[in-house]
């Protein structure tokens, strides 16, 4: 998987069928250096590789966008002359956005083979998802050409606007697709000319295509996504808004014990995963609580940015476990950095702490 990408279904298929990545055996440190040089070596990479790939962590986040996305992805099993609900899932940076939603979508596809089979009665393949991402360029013809270059389909470089969305649409129903995911749309420009073709596009695929629209992006109602005015670009986006359910992921928060249970459950959870020789119960969760809530500003994005780029350290410098003077020499990324000093204030003047009493833990 080391080369997936998923702009197209070979690699969507890498993707959902891929086995569980083997979590490295607990090594202490005297067994470490028992170990030669090749096997060493080894071990070193899975642990490399295996840091890299923590997630995706069932926070109480990730779970309740899933039950919303189930919610909404069954109730849209309307005859094809329905229109299909859409949802847009719309929140900061960092949040986890894009792998809730593909975690979503690889059991939603697991699930459609399971009880419908790999091909369809037509002796299709079966792709239950489409998945395409978005540039700052993209109009509606470059649109229509990445759902083409998902399916290798060879029309994919010359036609029309419209041939390109016909033979789209000719892919979506040869392979039954349920599931189309528009990944980055902050990218486009919503009141530009493009902005509003790409609109039309949504609308036409919930008319015409039997598929449930997942749009992921940032700040997409300040862009326009649900616009209600009097302009005629106003008015199209606004259609789409009437047709879309938004939805959004939070970051974690320390304000109420059950929110700051919350987070030591993550951090017991991410915890458990890390292949560190001088790990020890309560590493993340009681010794660096507040120190990693401050460094992610609690987004869960930063925070396995993080520890992985921590532990990938630890691993190399023989340290073996992840304390606060290790990590202050691991740079993160910069909106964590610069949001960092107000918390680690707040902290520090014990305005807010991400602690939770004997008592507390014992209940959680």
């Amino acid at each position: 998987m080391d080369n997936l990408t998923l702009a197209r279904k070979e690699g969507w298929q890498c993707f959902v069928n891929a086995p569980a990545r083997p979590q490295p055996e607990p090594l202490t440190t005297r067994e470490l250096r028992a170990l030669g040089e090749a096997a060493l070596a080894d071990y070193n990479q899975r642990r490399r590789e295996w840091h890299a790939n923590l997630g995706p962590i069932k926070t109480p986040q990730l779970a309740a966008l899933h039950e919303d996305l189930w919610d909404i992805v069954d109730s849209n099993a309307q005859d094809g002359d329905k229109a299909k609900g859409a949802i847009a899932i719309d929140a900061f940076p960092g949040l986890g956005k894009t792998t809730s939603v593909l975690a979503f979508a690889k059991r939603f596809h697991l699930r459609e083979i399971a009880e419908h089979g790999e091909f369809t009665r037509s002796g299709h393949e079966r792709w239950p998802v489409c998945r395409v991402g978005l540039t700052g360029n993209t109009g509606m013809k470059d649109f229509n050409r990445a759902m083409l270059e998902y399916f290798g389909h060879p029309g994919h470089q010359r036609g029309t606007t419209a041939q390109f969305a016909h033979r789209a649409l000719d892919c979506m129903l040869a392979c039954q697709v349920k599931l189309l995911i528009v990944d980055d749309l902050h990218f486009l420009r919503w009141r530009a000319a493009s902005g509003v073709e790409v609109s039309n596009q949504f609308k036409y695929i919930a008319n015409e295509f039997p598929v449930t629209l997942v749009l992921i992006g940032v700040g997409l109602a300040e862009r326009g996504l649900f616009s209600e005015g009097d302009s005629y670009t106003n008015a199209v986006l606004a259609q789409t808004g009437r047709r879309t359910t938004p939805l959004d992921m939070r970051p974690f928060t320390v304000d109420t014990d059950t929110e700051r249970r919350e987070w030591r459950q993550m951090l017991l959870a991410v915890e458990q995963r890390l292949a560190l020789a001088e790990k020890h119960p309560g590493m993340l969760a009681d010794e660096l609580s507040d120190y990693l809530f401050a460094r992610s500003t609690g987004h869960i994005g930063s925070l396995m940015t993080l520890i992985n780029r921590g532990c990938q350290r630890a691993v190399r410098t023989g340290t073996e476990q992840l304390s606060q003077d290790l990590l202050d020499s691991v740079k993160n990324d910069a909106a964590a950095e610069t949001a960092r000093r107000e918390l680690d204030a707040a902290i520090r003047a014990r305005r807010i702490s991400t602690r939770i009493t004997q008592t507390q833990r014992r209940a959680g």
